[in-house]
C-alpha cells in the first residue's frame, strides 16, 4: 500500500471514530431499544400519528365524560390514554342523556349529567341524603327562644317493577336533639308524655303548650323512622323547550322507634303521599305532599294528624350549581287554627362536585317561618346543610 493510500485509510478511521463517539454522546444503546437524545431512534424520525395529533389538540371538555378505561398506575408511564370515542363526545353534549346508555357505551357520566339526574326526585339514581337542621325554637307565651338540632338520613333507591313503572323507596331515620329535659317533662306531666315529629313539637293533649323555659336541658338520641314509597312512570311528560314533568303516587309509614318520648310520637302513623316535579333546562319546581295519621301506639300519647307539604324551587346557574331551597309547610290538625300552620320561606344554594369518581351535592339553606304558631313552641329560623352522594341505578342489577 502506497503512502497516500495509508494516509487516506487513517483519515477514514478517524472520521468513523468521531462519528461513533458523537452518537454515543447524545444517545444510549440498551438491550431493548436505541434512543437518540432521549427519543427512540424509530420514533425520532417517525411523523406524528393522527391519534397523537388529535389527542394533543383536543380542547378541554370541562364537564364532558371520559372513557372509563384510561391509563392506570399499573400501566407503563409511556402508555397513552385513548381519546374519547365519538359516542362519548356525543353524550357529552347532552345533559339529559340516559345514564344507563352512557355507562353501557363505556363512557363516564359527567358531573353535570349526574346533577341533572339528582334533580329528578323519581329518577334512576340511588342517593344517600344527609340533612343537618339547626332550628331556632320560639315560645311566644314566655318570649323565650332555644335551639333544636336534627340530623335526617334518607336512603333513596329506585326499583323497576314493570316495563313502564318504578317504585321509588325512601327509608328515613332521624337523630334529634331537643332543648327539653326528658326527666323534668316526666315529673311535670306525669303520665302524659310530650313528643315531636320531624321538627314539630307535639305537646300533650289539652296541655296548653310546652313552656321551654321550664324544661331547660337537652335530650338527644335516635328518633322515629319513616318509609315513603312512590309508584312512578319510567318516562316523564315531555314539554316544548326541553322540559319534562314527572310524578309519583304512594304511601308513607312512621314507626315509633325513638329512644325517648320527647324525640318521637309514640305512635304508628300512615297516610298517602304524592309528588310532582317540573324539570326545565334552568328551573326545577316540585312539590311533595305527605300526610300522617296515627292508627296504633301508646294510648297516652297525643294523636298524630300531620300534613307536610315540601316545595322546591331551584334555578341552575351552570350545569353543576343551583340557587333555591326546599322548605316544608306543616299543618298540625290536632291544634286550633292559631297554632296549626308553620309556613316557611327559604333560599340557598347547592353545588355538585366529584370526590374521586363519586358525585356529591353540597348545599346550604336558610328558612324563615313567616307563619308560625301563636301560643305553642314552633320553629322560627332553620339553617340547613346537606351532603348527598349519588350513584346511577344502572350500576346495580337488583334495581333493574
Amino acid at each position: 500500500m502506497g503512502r497516500q493510500e495509508m494516509m487516506n485509510a487513517r483519515a477514514l478511521s478517524l472520521i468513523s471514530y468521531s462519528l461513533i463517539a458523537g452518537a454515543l454522546s447524545v444517545g444510549t444503546v440498551s438491550a431493548d431499544q436505541t434512543t437518540l437524545g432521549g427519543k427512540s431512534l424509530a420514533s425520532a424520525w417517525e411523523p406524528a400519528s393522527e391519534s397523537a395529533v388529535y389527542r394533543n389538540n383536543l380542547p378541554y371538555l370541562g364537564e364532558s365524560p371520559q372513557l372509563l378505561a384510561q391509563t392506570t398506575d399499573a400501566q407503563p408511564a409511556s402508555a397513552a390514554a385513548e381519546p374519547p370515542s365519538a359516542k362519548c363526545l356525543e353524550f357529552a353534549q347532552d345533559l339529559n342523556a340516559d345514564i344507563g346508555e352512557v355507562l353501557r357505551a363505556g363512557c363516564q357520566p359527567s358531573t353535570g349529567q349526574m346533577k341533572k339526574l339528582m334533580d329528578n326526585p323519581v329518577g334512576n339514581v340511588a342517593m344517600f341524603l344527609n340533612q343537618f337542621d339547626y332550628i331556632q325554637m320560639e315560645n311566644p307565651t314566655a318570649d323565650r327562644t332555644s335551639y333544636q338540632s336534627n340530623y335526617t338520613g334518607i336512603l333513596q333507591f329506585p326499583k323497576s317493577i314493570s316495563e313502564d313503572w318504578n317504585l321509588i323507596s325512601r327509608v328515613v331515620f332521624t337523630v334529634p336533639s331537643v332543648p327539653f329535659d326528658q326527666n323534668k317533662i316526666d315529673e311535670f306531666f306525669e303520665d302524659t308524655p310530650v313528643g315531636s315529629s320531624q321538627g314539630t313539637i307535639l305537646p300533650p293533649p289539652d296541655s296548653g303548650g310546652l313552656p321551654i323555659d321550664l324544661f331547660e336541658g337537652r335530650t338527644t338520641g335516635f328518633g322515629d323512622m319513616f318509609y315513603v314509597g312512590f309508584f312512578s312512570p319510567k318516562k316523564g311528560i315531555k314539554h316544548t323547550g326541553g322540559a319534562t314533568s314527572v310524578w309519583g303516587l304512594g304511601a308513607d309509614l312512621a314507626a315509633p322507634t325513638a329512644q325517648e318520648d320527647v324525640l318521637g310520637t309514640g305512635k304508628w302513623s300512615a297516610g298517602p303521599s304524592a309528588l310532582y316535579a317540573y324539570l326545565g333546562p334552568k328551573w326545577v319546581l316540585a312539590g311533595l305532599l305527605q300526610h300522617y295519621k296515627s292508627f296504633a301506639g301508646d294510648d297516652k300519647r297525643a294523636d298524630v294528624n300531620l300534613t307536610n307539604i315540601q316545595y322546591f324551587h331551584y334555578y341552575a346557574l351552570n350545569p353543576t350549581t343551583s340557587i333555591g331551597a326546599g322548605p316544608t309547610i306543616t299543618a298540625n290538625w290536632e291544634q286550633d287554627s292559631d297554632n296549626r300552620w308553620t309556613v316557611p320561606i327559604a333560599m340557598g344554594f347547592n353545588k355538585t362536585i366529584n370526590i374521586g369518581k363519586l358525585p356529591v351535592r353540597f348545599g346550604a339553606e336558610v328558612h324563615y317561618s313567616a307563619i308560625r304558631p301563636d301560643d305553642i313552641v314552633g320553629a322560627k329560623w332553620t339553617f340547613r346543610f346537606t351532603a348527598i352522594p349519588a350513584v346511577p341505578a344502572a350500576l346495580f342489577k337488583w334495581m333493574q
